[in-house]
Protein backbone atom coordinates (compact mmCIF):
# COMPACT_ATOMS: atom_id res chain seq x y z
CA UNK A 1 0.00 0.00 0.00
CA UNK A 2 1.84 3.30 -0.92
CA UNK A 3 0.38 5.29 2.10
CA UNK A 4 2.76 2.81 3.76
CA UNK A 5 5.88 2.27 1.29
CA UNK A 6 8.37 4.95 3.81
CA UNK A 7 7.52 2.47 7.06
CA UNK A 8 8.23 -0.79 4.81
CA UNK A 9 11.60 1.14 3.70
CA UNK A 10 12.50 0.36 7.06
CA UNK A 11 10.63 -2.65 8.78
CA UNK A 12 10.37 -5.10 4.95
CA UNK A 13 7.10 -6.14 3.56
CA UNK A 14 7.09 -9.20 5.66
CA UNK A 15 6.82 -6.96 8.56
CA UNK A 16 4.00 -4.71 7.50
CA UNK A 17 2.07 -7.91 6.16
CA UNK A 18 2.60 -9.13 9.91
CA UNK A 19 1.29 -5.77 11.74
CA UNK A 20 -1.77 -5.99 9.78
CA UNK A 21 -2.85 -9.32 11.22
CA UNK A 22 -2.08 -7.62 14.77
CA UNK A 23 -5.08 -6.81 17.18
CA UNK A 24 -4.69 -3.87 19.96
CA UNK A 25 -7.13 -2.61 22.41
CA UNK A 26 -6.73 0.87 23.40
CA UNK A 27 -8.81 1.25 26.98
CA UNK A 28 -8.96 5.04 27.47
CA UNK A 29 -9.07 7.21 23.98
CA UNK A 30 -7.64 10.22 25.64
CA UNK A 31 -4.48 12.38 26.06
CA UNK A 32 -2.66 8.89 25.85
CA UNK A 33 -4.90 6.80 24.05
CA UNK A 34 -5.84 8.95 21.13
CA UNK A 35 -2.07 9.22 20.11
CA UNK A 36 -1.16 5.42 20.57
CA UNK A 37 -4.25 4.62 18.45
CA UNK A 38 -3.32 7.06 15.92
CA UNK A 39 0.22 6.17 15.89
CA UNK A 40 -0.48 2.22 15.27
CA UNK A 41 -3.38 3.30 12.25
CA UNK A 42 -0.39 5.12 10.34
CA UNK A 43 1.88 1.72 11.08
CA UNK A 44 -0.83 -0.89 9.56
CA UNK A 45 -2.00 -2.12 12.17
CA UNK A 46 -5.13 -4.19 11.16
CA UNK A 47 -7.80 -3.99 14.31
CA UNK A 48 -7.83 -1.30 17.19
CA UNK A 49 -10.10 -1.91 19.79
CA UNK A 50 -11.29 1.18 21.17
CA UNK A 51 -12.88 1.59 24.63
CA UNK A 52 -13.97 4.86 26.02
CA UNK A 53 -17.59 5.67 27.05
CA UNK A 54 -16.57 9.61 27.37
CA UNK A 55 -16.99 13.10 24.37
CA UNK A 56 -14.63 15.65 24.20
CA UNK A 57 -14.73 18.74 26.29
CA UNK A 58 -13.30 21.72 25.49
CA UNK A 59 -10.65 20.94 28.24
CA UNK A 60 -9.18 18.30 26.20
CA UNK A 61 -8.24 20.82 23.23
CA UNK A 62 -4.62 21.91 24.43
CA UNK A 63 -4.02 17.73 24.24
CA UNK A 64 -6.06 15.60 22.99
CA UNK A 65 -5.27 14.49 19.56
CA UNK A 66 -9.23 14.48 18.76
CA UNK A 67 -10.38 17.47 20.82
CA UNK A 68 -10.67 19.95 18.23
CA UNK A 69 -13.69 22.86 18.33
CA UNK A 70 -15.97 20.48 15.75
CA UNK A 71 -15.48 17.52 18.15
CA UNK A 72 -16.40 18.90 21.11
CA UNK A 73 -20.16 16.99 22.81
CA UNK A 74 -19.40 13.70 20.53
CA UNK A 75 -18.25 10.36 21.97
CA UNK A 76 -14.72 10.42 21.52
CA UNK A 77 -14.68 6.27 19.99
CA UNK A 78 -16.71 8.10 17.18
CA UNK A 79 -14.29 10.75 16.90
CA UNK A 80 -11.02 8.62 16.77
CA UNK A 81 -12.86 5.96 14.59
CA UNK A 82 -13.45 8.73 11.98
CA UNK A 83 -9.75 10.01 12.05
CA UNK A 84 -8.06 5.96 12.45
CA UNK A 85 -10.28 5.32 8.96
CA UNK A 86 -9.34 8.77 6.93
CA UNK A 87 -5.55 7.04 8.11
CA UNK A 88 -6.80 3.80 6.94
CA UNK A 89 -9.98 2.60 5.58
CA UNK A 90 -8.98 -1.11 5.82
CA UNK A 91 -8.16 -0.59 9.51
CA UNK A 92 -10.62 -2.84 11.30
CA UNK A 93 -12.25 -0.81 14.29
CA UNK A 94 -14.39 -2.50 17.07
CA UNK A 95 -15.76 0.30 19.15
CA UNK A 96 -16.80 -0.30 22.93
CA UNK A 97 -19.15 2.36 24.67
CA UNK A 98 -18.42 1.91 28.03
CA UNK A 99 -17.05 2.84 31.49
CA UNK A 100 -14.99 -0.18 32.50
CA UNK A 101 -14.93 -1.69 36.01
CA UNK A 102 -13.98 -4.93 37.54
CA UNK A 103 -18.18 -6.07 37.12
CA UNK A 104 -17.41 -5.70 33.19
CA UNK A 105 -14.08 -6.20 32.24
CA UNK A 106 -14.78 -9.13 30.68
CA UNK A 107 -16.23 -7.22 27.88
CA UNK A 108 -12.79 -6.37 27.32
CA UNK A 109 -11.56 -9.98 26.20
CA UNK A 110 -14.64 -10.53 23.29
CA UNK A 111 -12.17 -10.01 20.84
CA UNK A 112 -8.52 -11.54 20.48
CA UNK A 113 -6.14 -8.96 21.13
CA UNK A 114 -2.31 -9.08 20.84
CA UNK A 115 -1.80 -6.30 22.81
CA UNK A 116 -4.28 -4.38 25.57
CA UNK A 117 -3.07 -0.66 26.16
CA UNK A 118 -4.30 0.85 29.76
CA UNK A 119 -4.99 4.38 29.43
CA UNK A 120 -7.33 4.75 31.46
CA UNK A 121 -7.49 6.85 34.52
CA UNK A 122 -9.28 4.67 36.71
CA UNK A 123 -6.57 3.22 39.42
CA UNK A 124 -9.62 0.07 40.35
CA UNK A 125 -9.88 -0.82 36.70
CA UNK A 126 -6.10 -0.30 36.27
CA UNK A 127 -5.73 -3.54 38.97
CA UNK A 128 -8.12 -5.29 37.55
CA UNK A 129 -6.67 -4.83 33.94
CA UNK A 130 -3.05 -6.05 34.87
CA UNK A 131 -4.21 -9.07 37.26
CA UNK A 132 -6.89 -9.89 34.26
CA UNK A 133 -4.34 -9.64 31.34
CA UNK A 134 -1.70 -11.45 33.57
CA UNK A 135 -4.39 -14.18 34.38
CA UNK A 136 -4.64 -14.95 30.56
CA UNK A 137 -1.05 -14.80 29.70
CA UNK A 138 -2.26 -10.97 26.99
CA UNK A 139 0.78 -8.68 26.70
CA UNK A 140 -0.42 -5.49 27.84
CA UNK A 141 1.42 -1.82 28.81
CA UNK A 142 -0.01 0.37 31.40
CA UNK A 143 0.31 4.04 31.23
CA UNK A 144 1.15 6.19 34.63
CA UNK A 145 0.60 9.41 35.73
CA UNK A 146 1.28 12.39 32.80
CA UNK A 147 -0.58 15.17 34.20
CA UNK A 148 1.87 17.90 36.12
CA UNK A 149 4.89 17.00 34.35
CA UNK A 150 6.06 19.06 31.45
CA UNK A 151 9.21 17.33 30.05
CA UNK A 152 9.02 14.46 28.05
CA UNK A 153 12.36 13.99 28.10
CA UNK A 154 12.00 12.17 31.02
CA UNK A 155 9.34 9.39 29.65
CA UNK A 156 10.51 5.93 29.93
CA UNK A 157 8.94 2.80 29.78
CA UNK A 158 10.25 0.41 32.54
CA UNK A 159 8.99 -2.14 35.06
CA UNK A 160 6.52 -0.65 37.64
CA UNK A 161 8.96 -1.91 40.33
CA UNK A 162 11.35 0.60 39.09
CA UNK A 163 9.45 3.78 39.24
CA UNK A 164 10.09 6.60 40.40
CA UNK A 165 8.73 10.66 40.98
CA UNK A 166 5.21 9.17 39.91
CA UNK A 167 2.21 9.12 42.59
CA UNK A 168 0.33 7.02 40.60
CA UNK A 169 3.03 4.26 39.80
CA UNK A 170 3.39 4.51 43.46
CA UNK A 171 0.28 3.15 44.08
CA UNK A 172 0.61 0.31 41.59
CA UNK A 173 3.74 -0.29 42.88
CA UNK A 174 2.17 -1.23 46.28
CA UNK A 175 -0.51 -3.48 44.77
CA UNK A 176 1.80 -5.28 42.21
CA UNK A 177 3.26 -5.95 46.24
CA UNK A 178 0.59 -6.88 47.98
CA UNK A 179 -0.74 -8.94 45.00
CA UNK A 180 2.81 -10.77 44.92
CA UNK A 181 2.91 -10.48 41.31
CA UNK A 182 5.90 -11.59 40.24
CA UNK A 183 5.78 -11.18 36.67
CA UNK A 184 7.05 -8.29 34.71
CA UNK A 185 4.44 -4.91 34.62
CA UNK A 186 5.55 -2.89 31.75
CA UNK A 187 4.66 1.02 32.27
CA UNK A 188 5.32 4.37 30.90
CA UNK A 189 6.63 6.22 33.46
CA UNK A 190 8.28 9.88 34.50
CA UNK A 191 10.96 10.38 36.18
CA UNK A 192 10.30 14.26 36.21
CA UNK A 193 8.63 14.78 39.83
CA UNK A 194 5.52 17.01 39.23
CA UNK A 195 4.87 20.42 39.38
CA UNK A 196 2.97 21.13 42.49
CA UNK A 197 -0.72 23.17 41.10
CA UNK A 198 -2.49 23.32 44.11
CA UNK A 199 -5.09 22.15 42.23
CA UNK A 200 -7.08 18.58 42.94
CA UNK A 201 -7.69 18.71 39.12
CA UNK A 202 -4.11 17.85 37.91
CA UNK A 203 -2.55 20.18 35.03
CA UNK A 204 -1.44 18.65 31.29
CA UNK A 205 0.64 20.04 28.35
CA UNK A 206 0.22 18.97 24.66
CA UNK A 207 3.51 17.25 24.28
CA UNK A 208 3.81 15.23 27.10
CA UNK A 209 0.79 12.79 26.64
CA UNK A 210 2.03 12.66 23.26
CA UNK A 211 5.07 11.54 23.46
CA UNK A 212 3.54 9.11 26.07
CA UNK A 213 1.03 7.45 23.08
CA UNK A 214 4.02 7.36 20.64
CA UNK A 215 6.37 5.97 23.11
CA UNK A 216 3.68 3.30 23.80
CA UNK A 217 2.45 2.44 19.97
CA UNK A 218 6.65 2.61 19.16
CA UNK A 219 7.43 -0.57 22.06
CA UNK A 220 4.02 -2.52 20.72
CA UNK A 221 5.22 -2.60 17.06
CA UNK A 222 9.10 -3.39 18.02
CA UNK A 223 7.64 -6.19 20.66
CA UNK A 224 5.48 -7.19 17.94
CA UNK A 225 8.41 -7.51 15.20
CA UNK A 226 10.85 -8.66 18.03
CA UNK A 227 13.06 -5.51 17.14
Amino acid sequence: MPRFDRFEKIIGSDNLNKLNGKSVLILGCGGVGGYVAEALARSNIGTLILVDFDVVDESNINRQVIALSSTIGRKKIDVLEERIKDINDKCKVIKKDKFITSDNLSDLFENNIDYLVDACDTVSTKKAVINKCLELNINFISSMGTGNKIDPSKLEIIDIRKTVNDPLARIMRKFVKDERINKKVDVLTSTELPIKTGDRIPGSTAFVPAVAGLMIASYIVRKMLNI
